[in-house]
């Protein structure tokens, strides 16, 4: 018989069902609208670990004043199913009343490596994603938290933070879920309209490129962004914000690629922002 999923809003009740979970204790953060992308961080921490915390959370806080809260796609019921599915022990669901109190006035930065890339392009987004994790974790008290490969530098961020902070907790960063045409597994994807999801493949493609040309020996990382920039140039929905290839701890673009790295971009479909990222190693 499969054991029952405890759901929770209240602290007092997280504190109360998190004092029964038998160790390793692992945790997975999501902003809910579940696709299999995320029941693989589940499904690897249900392997890891005797205790499974997911949470559902639309964290307001991480999102810039023109972006997409409200529209934030949400069904609560067919993730519930899911994670229930997938063998989690408790799901944490706080209201932003519980994580952000009136009043409330307290903010966790991790300053350089937020600066370049998605922090240049959306101010205020990592306060409000390491303030949010560092509160997740102070409620759940997790031996490990599992965070998806395509939020490649918010994996970092939080890996920097935990390790700022001395917080005991590994962080397992786990690789891309993709579709079978190769285009990354987002949430967002639900807003593109049937073309721009045919068209949306193209990141997948010009990452690829880019990875080939590496691996034939390609070692100037402006090169590279070229190859990334030409192939998102010739698809005519897609509009590039950018194209990176940074140092994979710091995040500074690189000239020469002779260490590893992370080849990233972020691309409008629409009004729909999609990223993706490969590593070169």
């Amino acid at each position: 018989m499969s054991k029952s999923m405890l759901i929770v809003m209240q602290l007092e009740e997280l504190f109360l069902a998190r004092s029964f979970l038998d160790g390793p204790v692992g945790l997975v953060p999501t902003m809910g609208y579940l696709h299999a992308g995320h029941i693989s961080l589940v499904e690897k921490a249900g392997l890891e670990c005797k205790g499974v915390i997911a949470t559902i959370f639309v964290n307001p806080t991480q999102f810039g004043p023109t972006e997409d809260l409200e529209k934030y796609p949400r069904n609560i019921d067919g993730d519930l199913k899911l994670l229930e599915a997938a063998g989690v022990d408790v799901v944490w669901m706080p209201t932003a009343q519980i994580m952000y109190p009136p009043g409330y006035q307290t903010w966790v930065d991790v300053e350089n490596m937020t600066k370049p890339l998605e922090g240049s392009m959306r101010p205020g987004h990592f306060r409000g994603v390491t303030t949010v994790v560092a509160k997740l974790f102070n409620a759940t008290r997790p031996d490990r938290a599992y965070f998806g490969q395509k939020d490649a530098q918010q994996a970092a961020v939080i890996r920097q933070m935990t390790r700022d902070l001395s917080y005991p907790i590994e962080i397992i960063v786990c690789s891309t879920r993709r579709e079978a045409d190769g285009l990354a597994m987002s949430s967002r994807n639900s807003y593109l309209a049937p073309e721009q999801r045919l068209a949306a493949v193209v990141l997948f493609r010009a990452l690829n490129a880019a990875q080939s040309a590496y691996k034939e020996g390609e070692r100037n990382a402006e090169r590279l962004r070229q190859v990334v920039r030409d192939i998102i140039n010739l698809e005519p929905l897609a509009k590039l914000q950018y194209v990176s290839c940074a140092d994979y701890e710091t995040f500074q673009e690189l000239e020469v690629v002779n260490s590893k790295a992370l080849l990233s971009l972020a691309v409008f479909m629409g009004a729909t922002r999609l990223i993706d990222n490969f590593i070169l190693e």
